[in-house]
């Protein structure tokens, strides 16, 4: 049956620069298509968000001009401004028409952003 599934990921870039945060995108699509054998014809949409000290591109232009897609839905907005947060951080959302179970999803974290997902974990232990 296919359903629609999510894959996170997040990544940083190395500086405030166009191609820095191009780069730092579009390493971390090609990991999370890697990742889930995403062809570009399975995905729903693709939601984009950057960290405010990120404002030279717009990651999703990283799907367009880098990975080459041209048919999908991509929404970009600016990461809320948490404390302690990581910075020059991007974060993407991959919706998807799959087959795969929701246990086969696999999320992918990159660079400074490669402890996001554990440090979400400990917030919510007692």
């Amino acid at each position: 049956m296919t359903v629609i599934r999510g894959s996170r990921g997040a990544t940083t870039a190395e500086t405030n620069t166009r191609e820095a945060i191009l780069q730092a995108t579009h390493e971390l699509l090609q990991a999370m298509v890697e990742a889930n054998g995403i062809q570009e014809e399975q995905i729903a949409c693709v939601f984009f968000s950057a960290t405010p000290d990120l404002d030279a591109a717009f990651p999703a232009e990283a799907a367009r001009v880098r990975m080459g897609w041209s048919n999908g839905a991509f929404f970009s907005s600016q990461e809320m401004n948490v404390a302690d947060a990581p910075r020059s951080c991007i974060r993407v959302l991959i919706l998807v028409n799959t087959d795969a179970p929701a246990s086969g999803i696999r999320h992918v974290y990159l660079r400074g952003a490669v402890n996001l997902r554990q440090r979400g974990l400990e917030d919510k232990r007692p």
